[in-house]
């Protein structure tokens, strides 16, 4: 379809839906990104329906005569191209009590929103109704395949069984003397029943949620249908899948409810019938501190990832790129990785820009108007893989040509923060906010900086973005053994080039002392740095890692790409 179509489209939608608002006697309606499930990466996306935002994080606010989008910086530029035309582009940020809709009526779905959500952004200013049926679904309904059934991961493949997880919650619930634990996100009825799904495009999630009690029994309410090979291998009987409507006949007096993730829909039918505890879900910091299995399991899968990654590195390097396009080098670097038979799907959409698209924080290539790959051009590409058993998140920035000193000034200040996060001294630097300043001090000395975090958790077998761990500003999280992150500062010139250099790493104990290894098993970019910004340290940590990615993956490439890597080193 083309620009013209689209934009008619979502005009011709928004004016659907401003037909609405005398019939729900509303001013405004607020669609936010988050599905009904508040997942990251989702099947449904009715605020791409509205506004042809296609990004991960967003909100929109359309008007009688007005329509807004609110993004974070990852997605400024982005924003502006795909929805700029229909839409106020407004940062995130501004959201927080916005006054642009004084003693305006904002109609709202009740399933999409949670209480924390409506008092932070709208209540100051506003007047907000609940209307039950989505509106956007009233205008189009998006189709899902919904017989996808939930499967069980073994306790060799988890390392922790059902039964001790469940222990676990009900020791939190007898410490908050509370009866019932509701589990509102799929992810962490994943991590808390040992099962996944295929609800997510790019994640293995079982939608659904989970009740727990204090004496570790629990009622998952779900679709029945999709617990068919759960119920025929006997890890949970049919009696334990409940529905909504059963949840006020439980017996008990009171629920704790995760704040981020329970909806106003399901907050109020709780709270018909008990107390109710808004808290952060435990499962959120049980499931960041991965077990031995799970790093091992996790090591695998970047070895097997790295070796993708490197032979697409090696062929992107090697090949005339006379008229390889964005969306051949990803569609390349995923006939690389479904060659390993533990390979599953991308673990989110790959971002492959090359030049001016590089700056585009979250960019996506589509076969209608992506770019040819210049030599004269930077390539960043970032992508993942979910992989039995493991997920997998990295990026390298590519150069074909010898490049400007300016830009490879700021490669090698990003590497630098790159290696200065990897040898963090976690006794000092315990938390993301600590780290995050690593990451950024070689830019700031040139007034460079990034509008995005170092660095995000990262799940095992399940979503690439996870909490509540990460490098950012702001994070105060502690960093514990078992954590999972990644590593990713950049710098992002509008209309010119990005650079981003990511690695996972991993928390592990060393001589008593906590320390960042890494996963990510594939080479740095050594043609873009500035070997004279490097000191010592930092050139011998280069060394030592790329002689370790040889020693892990060598004996997978050919006598070419063995030979190329080789020469890196």
């Amino acid at each position: 379809m083309d620009k013209i179509s689209k934009k008619n489209k979502v005009i011709n939608k928004i004016r659907i839906l401003r037909n609405k608002f005398k019939q729900h006697n509303i001013d405004g309606y607020v669609v936010p990104k988050n599905d009904d499930y508040f997942t990251e990466y989702s099947k449904v996306n009715r605020l791409k329906n509205i506004s042809n935002f296609s990004g991960s994080a967003g909100l929109a606010i359309i008007l009688k005569n007005k329509n807004y989008l609110f993004t974070d910086g990852r997605y400024t530029i982005q924003s502006q191209i795909e929805s700029g035309k229909n839409f106020k582009i407004i940062s995130s940020e501004k959201l927080i009590n916005c006054n642009l809709f004084k003693k305006l009526t904002l109609g709202v779905d009740p399933k999409l929103f949670t209480y924390s959500q409506i008092k932070k952004y709208f209540l100051k200013f506003n007047f907000i109704k609940f209307i039950d049926e989505n509106l956007i679904d009233q205008i189009q309904k998006s189709k899902i395949n919904d017989t996808n059934l939930f499967f069980h991961l073994n306790k060799n493949i988890v390392g922790e069984s059902k039964n001790s997880k469940l222990n676990k919650i009900s020791k939190y619930l007898k410490k908050n003397k509370s009866d019932y634990l509701f589990i509102s996100a799929p992810e962490n009825v994943a991590w808390t029943l040992n099962i996944r799904g295929k609800d997510g495009p790019n994640t293995p999630m079982p939608n659904s949620r989970l009740i727990v009690s204090k004496t570790k029994r629990f009622y998952l309410i779900t679709n029945k249908r999709k617990c068919k090979k759960l119920i025929n291998q006997k890890i949970i009987n049919s009696k334990q899948i409940i529905d909504i409507k059963e949840i006020p006949k439980l017996k008990g007096t009171s629920f704790i409810i995760d704040e981020n993730t329970c909806s106003i829909y399901f907050e109020n039918l709780i709270k018909s019938k008990f107390k109710i505890k808004r808290k952060k879900d435990p499962i959120y910091y049980f499931k960041s501190i991965k077990n031995k299995i799970e790093i091992n399991h996790m090591i695998k899968s970047h070895i097997s990832d790295g070796v993708a990654l490197t032979k697409f590195l090696y062929w992107i390097k090697k090949t005339n790129k006379k008229s390889i396009t964005e969306v051949q080098a990803q569609n390349k670097l995923e006939d690389f990785r479904k060659q390993n038979s533990n390979y599953l799907y991308p673990s989110f959409d790959t971002i492959a820009g090359t030049g001016r698209n590089g700056a585009i924080v979250h960019y996506r290539a589509k076969p209608e108007n992506c770019r040819i790959i210049k030599n004269k051009d930077i390539f960043l590409c970032d992508s993942g893989g979910q992989y039995k058993y493991g997920t997998t998140d990295v990026t390298r920035t590519l150069c074909f040509s010898k490049q400007s000193q300016n830009i490879k000034n700021i490669f090698t200040k990003v590497l630098k923060g790159h290696i200065a996060v990897a040898t963090s001294n976690l006794k000092k630097d315990d938390i993301g906010k600590k780290i995050d300043s690593r990451a950024r001090k070689f830019l700031k000395k040139s007034n460079l900086d990034y509008a995005h975090g170092t660095g995000h958790g990262v799940g095992f077998f399940l979503n690439v973005h996870e909490g509540p761990q990460s490098i950012s500003k702001t994070n105060r999280v502690k960093i514990k053994e078992g954590m999972i992150l990644s590593n990713e500062p950049g710098f992002y010139k509008k209309n010119q080039f990005g650079i981003r250099i990511e690695n996972l790493v991993y928390v592990k104990k060393q001589n008593k002392n906590l320390v960042f290894e890494n996963l990510t098993m594939a080479p740095i970019e050594i043609d873009l740095i500035n070997h004279n910004l490097l000191t010592n340290f930092e050139k011998n940590y280069l060394f030592k890692y790329h002689l370790n990615v040889y020693s892990k993956i060598s004996k997978y490439l050919n006598s070419n790409e063995k030979k190329w890597l080789a020469s890196l080193i």
